[in-house]
């Protein structure tokens, strides 16, 4: 499977899914016009790739900033990593949010309650 790579803009973030390696990312700010457009070829690449073999895949989250329509997005990916945790694959998720940022830290909170599969790791800082 040949990895996605697309570099981030102002409005989008920065994604880097490595599949050979199992490491997935996202890093930036999601608030592109169309968010439905800008993640479908993200959610397309990891619904048509098929694991070899079991092992684990590394999630990192990164976002300063996403709004509503990225969230529903968000949530979308996040369920497909989650049924890839149920067909026997360990998905770690690492949350990285800014520490001042209540509302991020909860999201990731609500993350290991919606998507029971992941083991979500909060992350309180940036990594650069």
């Amino acid at each position: 499977m040949q990895n996605l790579v697309i570099a981030a803009t102002d409005s989008t973030p920065d994604v880097d899914f490595n599949f050979a390696d199992r490491l997935f990312s996202l890093r930036g700010e999601s608030w592109p016009e169309n968010a439905a457009a800008f993640y479908r070829p993200l959610l397309d690449a990891l619904e048509s790739w098929t694991p070899d073999g079991q092992g684990q895949l590394t999630v990192n989250i990164a976002l300063r900033y996403f709004n509503s329509s990225s969230t529903k997005m968000l949530f979308s990916l996040f369920d497909l990593f989650n049924q890839l945790a149920q067909d026997g694959q360990t998905v770690e998720l690492n949350w990285f949010y800014d520490a001042e940022d209540d509302v991020s830290e909860e999201f990731g909170q609500e993350l290991a309650l919606d998507f029971t599969e992941l083991q979500v790791q909060l992350q309180a800082e940036m990594p650069s």
